[in-house]
């Protein structure tokens, strides 16, 4: 099956979820210790593999072996992600006044504020964007996966993050 895979082969990668996606949701489950995450890292992995296959050599690793090393990466992304988060919220926390009624969660409507600002954005910028911030990709990173040049990766982010700031300040989100 390793050989399909790195070919290519559609059946081959379903294969590979069938046998090998309870592996790696598990591995990822243990670690982070939440379904959410485990599901999120689980489909990045396979999501990885594929876009990736053509760096897996069957002749020098096992699929399941080369699966479970990009679940390893996928999972120090995540508790990563979860340190950064963090030490975004405590300096959050510690730099603003609270602005909103008492009861109100300021997570939920900073959410909801993103998400809305990302929504009105077109593609590829909302995807562009969602890469380097969701899933923290740097501007190679996500050249490489969409397929573009750097340079326009680079301007999409800039402009985009000039619209939404220009957006969020004329709604008056921003100060």
């Amino acid at each position: 099956m390793g050989v399909a895979f790195a070919a290519g082969d559609e059946d081959a990668v379903r294969e590979a979820y069938r046998r090998w996606a309870t592996l790696v949701h598990t591995v990822a489950l243990r670690s982070l210790g939440t379904v959410a995450e485990a599901e999120e890292v689980t489909q990045h992995v396979f999501v990885e593999a594929w876009r990736g296959r053509h760096r897996f050599d069957p002749q020098r690793s096992r699929l399941p072996a080369w699966l479970l090393g990009i679940t390893r990466n996928a999972v120090a992304d995540a508790h990563e992600r979860r340190a950064r988060d963090g030490r975004l919220r405590v300096a959050t926390a510690a730099s603003e006044p609270e602005r909103l009624a008492p009861g109100v969660d300021t997570k939920v409507v900073d959410r909801v504020v993103v998400r809305d600002a990302l929504d009105r954005l077109g593609d590829p910028q909302r995807t562009i964007l969602r890469l380097a911030f969701y899933d923290d990709l740097t501007h190679d990173q996500i050249a490489r996966r969409m397929d573009l040049p750097i340079g326009t990766v680079k301007s999409h982010v800039r402009r985009s993050l000039a619209r939404l700031r220009t957006r969020w300040e004329v709604e008056g989100v921003v100060e």
